[in-house]
């Protein structure tokens, strides 16, 4: 008879582990009623260009930053990272810098369509809300997943987890009162080096997070009703 080979083990497949779900059975009622509460409160949901300087805790920024790391990513890589500026000195710099990309966007880079797409917003290249909001998080993708060695792996669907987990930080904070703005400078490679991110991470957006101000007013802008962005095929 062979005697068993010591070294076989090492040679198959590792098995991944698996843990028993966390979850509680709610009735279809309770469901359709959540779903109710949360939609009539996300309905209420603007996007806010006038913050109040009324401070906000910073414990409150990292239950956000952990429920929007809650996200789904592609093969669990979770390729994203949340820099959260207070910092006024860094907030002023980040100012200054989205500010003179985009004077040269709103006199010379924007096509004639994109700047009548943006005339309903009321916006131009005059950015105060940077350094009013009191917190800016800059939302870093991680192009590549950078290992302690230095050696890089790739990460899979590093824009759709970052986007998935991006929506989740917007939803959980205006579930906790707070009011943001999802802003894009173009180019933001800027942020990268303000913030002294690794070369493996991207600028992906920058969201101003805080209280509006008490006289904050928003474009009067209508949502597409539910027959114009679903289609439900049933049996």
């Amino acid at each position: 008879m062979t005697p068993p080979d010591p070294d076989a083990s090492l040679n198959q497949p590792q098995q991944p582990a698996f843990v028993p779900l966390r979850y509680t059975p709610v009735e279809p009622e309770e469901c359709l009623a959540r779903a109710r509460r949360v939609y009539k409160q996300m309905d209420r949901r603007r996007s806010v260009r006038h913050f109040s300087d009324r401070p906000v805790p910073r414990e409150v920024i990292e239950y956000l930053i952990r429920t929007a790391a809650t996200a789904p990513s592609g093969a669990h890589k979770q390729p994203w990272t949340f820099a959260a500026v207070s910092d006024p000195n860094l907030k002023a710099e980040i100012r200054r810098a989205a500010e003179a990309e985009e004077r040269k966007n709103y006199e010379r880079r924007l096509t004639p369509e994109w700047l009548a797409a943006l005339e309903p917003l009321g916006v131009d290249w005059y950015k105060l809300y940077l350094e009013v909001a009191p917190w800016l998080v800059v939302v870093f993708q991680q192009t590549t997943e950078l290992l302690a060695s230095g050696e890089r792996r790739k990460n899979y669907y590093a824009p759709e987890s970052v986007g998935i987990a991006v929506g989740l930080f917007l939803a959980a904070l205006h579930q906790a009162g707070l009011a943001a703005l999802t802003y894009t400078p173009s180019p933001m490679r800027f942020l990268s080096d303000i913030l002294k991110r690794p070369p493996n991470e991207k600028p992906f957006l920058i969201i101003p997070v805080g209280y509006p101000a008490e006289d904050c007013r928003v474009p009067d802008l209508q949502r597409k009703p539910l027959e114009e962005v679903a289609v439900f095929l049933e049996g």
